[in-house]
């Protein structure tokens, strides 16, 4: 795997901290681990679905947290002990994880689903009015020579 030294676009840059940082996880890909897999959708414009494949979990067992622009799933299983029987084969793993998302900035987690094994994480972006952009009214000044009367647009 080829790593790349980002510190000298780090002496040259000033408020890119986060984005080095997520190129830097990025290129870790290969060590993440695969368990328990996932899908990322989109379903429009600003809106997604995270779907991860958690057979044999319960809701009790699963939690999931958003901290500072981090959405976090984990699930831990509660073994069994009295359970009858003994496995000839067990394929279906229930061992403990925990899946981190960097989220984007106004990425807000609007609800969770449990189905058929599938942990649904709907999201959406949020914009803030204030962000978002918006039409400067472009005024056409005074010709010249004329008198601008005060409280008033009008010349004469």
């Amino acid at each position: 795997m080829r790593t790349f030294d980002l510190s000298p676009l780090l002496r040259a840059t000033v408020g890119f901290e986060r984005m080095m940082d997520l190129l830097d996880n990025g290129s870790r890909l290969d060590e993440a681990p695969g368990y328990p897999p996932y899908n990322i959708e989109k379903h429009g414009e600003d809106s997604y679905r995270i779907t991860m494949a958690v057979a044999g979990f319960g809701e009790d067992e699963l939690s999931i947290t958003v901290q500072d622009n981090a959405l976090t799933v984990e699930g831990k299983k509660e073994r069994e002990n009295g359970k009858d029987g003994t496995f000839l084969h067990r394929g279906i793993a229930e061992r403990a994880f925990q899946r981190s998302f960097r989220l984007a900035d106004h990425i807000k987690v609007t609800g969770a689903k449990l189905e058929n094994g599938l942990l649904h994480v709907d999201l959406v972006r949020e914009v803030p009015e204030a962000m978002k952009p918006r039409s400067i009214v472009i005024e056409s000044a005074p010709k010249a020579g004329a008198k601008v009367i005060e409280g008033s647009k009008a010349a004469a």
